[in-house]
């Protein structure tokens, strides 16, 4: 049956869906009637700022105007970033948030996050192979974060496993800020043949839509418009709690496998993960991108064809289900029997639910009724776009002006040694091993580096090709300046894949933020944004996609803004990457970079005096490129030993680590004139620790002359089991490996 949609006999509840008046009404003109409850709902979740980015937009677009190198494939648009990396090869990778699912439900939340951003990878046509995960909780010693951390850990490493993908990096980070809205970001990464590249486009009229993929049931509904948009209140819950998503790794799992051989049998012509809104956003954004590409299109769906988990779903229900391991994909008449036996054979639901047209509308039927009848370019493309008032925050130039060289200083030997056993104890800066022991980071067998390193290191072919990873982000430092916060997060995660000797070559990014609705957000948003792409452009990187998430804030109090940013590093031989580990009694100890007075937003500040004030470090792009080319330069040609990248904690965290992991001391002597505290905990950007077999120094100094980077000696690597500042303090490595892996366990109990 066929016909114009039924309007509604009754006022609807479009505000409670989260739309205002004006957007109402613009629904209205759009269709010239009243929408009927399912194409409600359709705009709700399409015009939520999950979905539409209808704050961000007007900020976000001066990403398109980083470079596009030569080894862009697919730039941002697409479900993923692709980057042509050598061999016939491109990789995919991308970062997504899942915080307020998994707040409400830590397991499932945090769970469905990994599942979600792996099918997004899928979708390009990729194999998925490794997996990141940035997180961010309130205090370590609070009791809620006692609930929601062990939770999320326990998913995250729960689907990643199951699923067979090596969790490779990542962060862990505690502050006040985050109670009540801890962030768990999630990255994947996957390789794929460089002619495999898929898209999300539905075209060819004629074509079938076919849903593959687990049953549709009700969880999850209203999760993008209501969990991504709500403000949890004091006692930590949204006024609206619809269901989390449930994750199944099994069924995503083989879901996988059968879209690979899809793939590789070249069946599909289009394809998009449901994931965020569902069938709703699946089924607008291919009909919207196929009709984009000048071809005819629209699509007819028959709801009625769609298979249930529970037989009294509505139509809205179906359409805005958020039930995970669902794929859509569209195939030509001729190839479809083929299709359906190949998902048969995989164990997998694969269901006909609809057909490619030339109508140039979406059509959706449900017991024979038309129930939606929309132009899919104005749920997809052609939402609101806002341009939010700007207002710098009213504090700021208090906070500037609470410098912390004010605060009381380690004077002594033995106040610095204990400052650093402090230190290396804080939430911040110990051990993660609690959590990473959690996670398989070595299935597949192509891992060559993972946590605690810098960057996380696989392997992509037998030629010893690969590739690195690393996410950061630094809140505070963002909050005290979110246009160089956002550049010292692009600078520390190109940083890290440098110091294992890769070259940056694309960046991706998720943007967590407070409320759009609240003008001084949005200033530290747009501050973030135009810090982040001129970055970009000054080192030479392409932002290849990403993600924001608003609403990050417990009652009318906003998270600090978190720009976390990941780097794909291109390493041709992971045979030659650098670990951190002190390995080599009488190696150099050599400091590349300048130390200044830094301490603005530093740990030692928060850990010692809880506070945040001042400027964050400086940001100098040309020494951060000429630190990153004599690192990939020095473990390309056999310099290093070994390197590790300077950052919160500064000189003194790096060291800890370094000895710690290659199990050999260090000896220090610190320039006569120099004050030993700036020295060890300064955290100056920029800068970077690696060990020098004395043959190897004049090569050294070659490379740093050659770009004008800084550098000198500052000590040796030593047979004994100590670290040793001349003239200040010895600290045996047991005390110091008691100290740093200590915290996590006491906090939150051993695991195994």
């Amino acid at each position: 049956m066929t016909g114009t949609p039924s309007a509604p006999t009754t006022s609807q509840p479009y505000r409670e869906l989260g739309l205002t008046d004006d957007e109402y009404e613009r629904i209205v003109a759009t269709l010239g009637r009243v929408p009927t409850d399912a194409e409600l709902a359709m705009y709700s979740v399409m015009w939520s700022e999950h979905c539409s980015y209808k704050s961000s937009k007007v900020h976000l677009r001066q990403f398109r105007d980083t470079p596009a190198t030569d080894r862009l494939l697919v730039g941002m648009g697409e479900n993923a970033g692709v980057v042509d990396v050598g061999e016939g090869l491109a990789v995919t990778f991308k970062v997504e948030s899942h915080n307020h699912p998994s707040f409400v439900e830590p397991y499932q939340g945090a769970a469905t996050g990994v599942g979600g951003i792996v099918r997004d990878i899928l979708t390009m046509g990729a194999r998925p192979i490794g997996v990141l995960d940035p997180l961010r909780f309130g205090a370590a010693d609070a009791p809620d974060t006692s609930r929601v951390l062990p939770g999320v850990v326990a998913g995250i490493g729960g689907y990643g496993n199951c699923l067979g993908l090596p969790n490779i990096g990542g962060e862990v980070v505690f502050d006040p800020v985050y109670a009540g809205n801890p962030l768990v970001n999630a990255l994947c990464v996957g390789v794929m043949p460089v002619g495999r590249v898929q898209t999300s486009a539905a075209t060819g009229v004629g074509n079938a839509v076919v849903l593959l993929g687990a049953k549709t049931g009700r969880d999850g509904i209203g999760g993008v418009s209501v969990l991504a948009s709500a403000t949890f209140d004091a006692e930590g819950g949204p006024a609206r709690r619809p269901s989390v998503q449930v994750g199944d790794p099994f069924t995503e799992k083989i879901l996988i496998e059968c879209c690979l051989e899809l793939f590789d049998r070249g069946l599909v012509v289009g394809i998009q993960d449901l994931g965020g809104a569902g069938l709703t956003c699946a089924l607008t954004e291919t009909t919207a991108a196929g009709i984009a590409t000048g071809q005819p299109g629209g699509m007819d769906v028959d709801l009625d064809l769609v298979p249930l988990r529970e037989a009294s779903m509505e139509a809205h229900e179906v359409l805005a289900s958020e039930s995970q391991e669902r794929m859509l994909a569209v195939v030509t008449p001729d190839v479809l029997p083929e299709v359906l036996a190949l998902a048969e054979r995989w164990g997998v639901h694969a269901t006909r639910i609809g057909t490619v047209t030339d109508s140039g509308r979406l059509i959706v039927r449900w017991h024979g009724e038309v129930v939606v009848d929309v132009p899919p370019g104005s749920l997809a493309d052609d939402g609101p776009v806002y341009e939010r008032p700007l207002r710098r925050p009213a504090d700021l130039d208090l906070l500037h002006a609470d410098a912390p060289t004010a605060l009381v200083r380690p004077g002594t030997g033995a106040e610095l040694r204990e400052t650093l056993l402090r230190m290396v104890a804080s939430p911040n800066l110990c051990s993660r091993a609690w959590v990473t022991e959690q996670y398989d980071r070595y299935v597949q067998a192509n891992t060559v580096l993972a946590q605690p390193e810098d960057a996380g290191v696989l392997r992509l072919s037998a030629s010893g090709l690969g590739i690195a990873l690393a996410t950061d982000g630094n809140g505070r430092y963002a909050r005290l300046d979110p246009f160089a916060g956002a550049q010292l997060a692009l600078a520390e995660a190109c940083r890290n894949v440098a110091a294992v000797g890769a070259e940056p070559i694309a960046v991706t990014n998720c943007l967590n933020f407070g409320s759009p609705e609240d003008p001084e957000v949005m200033w530290q948003f747009a501050q973030a944004c135009a810090g982040l792409a001129e970055a970009c452009r000054r080192l030479g990187l392409p932002v290849t996609g990403g993600n924001v998430s608003f609403y990050n804030q417990t009652g009318a109090t906003p998270i600090h803004p978190t720009p976390v940013v990941g780097v794909l590093g291109l390493l041709p031989d992971v045979g030659r990457r650098t670990a951190m580990a002190f390995t080599g009694a009488g190696d150099t100890v050599v400091l590349l970079g300048e130390t200044r007075d830094e301490l603005g937003g530093s740990e030692w500040a928060w850990v010692t005096h809880g506070h945040l004030g001042g400027t964050p470090p400086a940001v100098d792009l040309a020494q951060e490129k000429s630190l990153a080319e004599v690192l990939v330069a020095g473990g390309r040609d056999g310099v290093f030993t070994a390197a590790h990248d300077l950052s919160e904690g500064g000189l003194a965290q790096a060291l800890v680590e370094s000895c710690l992991r290659g199990g050999h001391g260090a000896r220090l002597e610190l320039p006569a004139d120099a004050d030993p505290f700036v020295e060890l905990f300064s955290e100056s950007a920029g800068r970077a620790v690696v060990t020098v077999a004395a043959a190897d120094l004049d090569r050294l100094a070659a490379l740093c002359a050659s770009r004008g980077l800084p550098w000198r000696p500052i000590g040796a690597v030593t047979a004994a089991v100590d670290l040793e500042v001349a003239g200040q303090f010895t600290i045996p490595l047991d005390e110091l490996r008691t100290a740093h892996e200590g915290t996590l366990p006491r906090l939150f109990g051993r695991t195994g």
